[in-house]
């Protein structure tokens, strides 16, 4: 039970770390709706618990042994955050109507994007391979802990999501601005670069 309760302590303070996965739902919050944010939530936290149901499998440890798997994926997501950076940066929006396309296929678009952001993501393989292992006791089945601790992380994420996404729908008349809006996608824009290169020069060790 101690080391469940300091699992759920770290994991808190992980998930509210500012990093992509918070950029991404604050800015679909602020220009898409609320619908959309909880979308692109939900294909994060689907893309974390894929990563849970690897790491309990015992398959991430494949990235940590083979250089050419880990730089297959890094590039793969490292392109991808790039790909969507430059969207943001280039064309910027400066207004959004909501009803410009059916809100299913949007919501789909977005949770495909969340969970692209994490799937592709070999970092978040090594970081619940490293991480995880601190938190299950001895004498305890590994793969099953370890897919519990990764559930217990998504349910924290899914509680800091939906907490971004109410705070954001408070001030969504201000942040729908056409000047804040084409600030947030190059805010946004400018995150997915950092994270996008940072991805890029990461070594599995």
């Amino acid at each position: 039970m101690a080391l469940l309760l300091a699992f759920i302590v770290a994991a808190a303070l992980l998930t509210m770390t500012p990093g992509v996965d918070t950029a991404m739902v604050l800015r679909v919050a602020t220009v898409e709706g609320k619908r959309s944010a909880m979308a692109a939530a939900a294909g994060i936290c689907a893309g974390c618990l894929g990563w849970g149901a690897v790491v309990a499998l015992g398959l991430a440890a494949l990235l940590r042994t083979s250089p050419l798997a880990y730089d297959l994926l890094k590039w793969m997501g490292a392109g991808y955050l790039l790909y969507l950076a430059a969207g943001l940066l280039w064309r910027p929006r400066e207004s959004f109507d909501g009803t410009s396309e059916p809100v299913r296929s949007g919501a789909l678009v977005m949770a495909l994007r969340g969970f692209l952001t994490n799937a592709l993501n070999p970092k978040m393989g090594i970081f619940y391979v490293t991480f995880l292992p601190q938190f299950i006791p001895a004498g305890v089945a590994i793969g099953p802990r370890a897919f519990l601790l990764a559930s217990i992380h998504v349910a924290l994420s899914v509680l800091w999501f939906a907490a971004l996404i109410g705070a954001t729908a408070g001030l969504s008349r201000w942040l729908r601005r056409p000047a804040v809006i084409a600030a947030l996608d190059r805010v946004t824009g400018a995150v997915f670069v950092a994270f996008g290169v940072r991805l890029a020069l990461s070594s599995a060790r």
